[in-house]
């Protein structure tokens, strides 16, 4: 995202967020010392600043409806937070 932004002459000078609803994944993270699995994480983001964890509550998580096996109402509560519509089809095409 920030490369397509300098290709339209727009500059992030502040981190990236990203929401994360795990708090493991968080603590690694903040946690300059070397860690197993911390190979997953491009380490150069974290360390140049280009990208900050922010806890998110699983409640707000939005990627849960891409991710996570939901129950319909929560699934349509999602939905409607994506500005996602359900529109039922015609019985006939043109």
């Amino acid at each position: 995202m920030r490369k397509f932004l300098s290709d339209l002459n727009l500059v992030q000078d502040e981190a990236s967020w990203i929401l994360c609803d795990n708090q493991s994944a968080i603590a690694i993270v903040k946690n300059p010392v070397f860690h197993g699995k911390k190979k997953h994480f491009k380490i150069k983001y974290h360390f140049s600043k280009e990208v900050t964890l922010v806890h998110c509550s699983i409640e707000s998580q939005l990627a849960n409806i891409l991710t996570k096996p939901l129950e319909k109402a929560r699934f349509e509560k999602l939905r409607n937070e994506i500005d996602v519509h359900f529109t039922k089809a015609k019985d006939e095409c043109c």
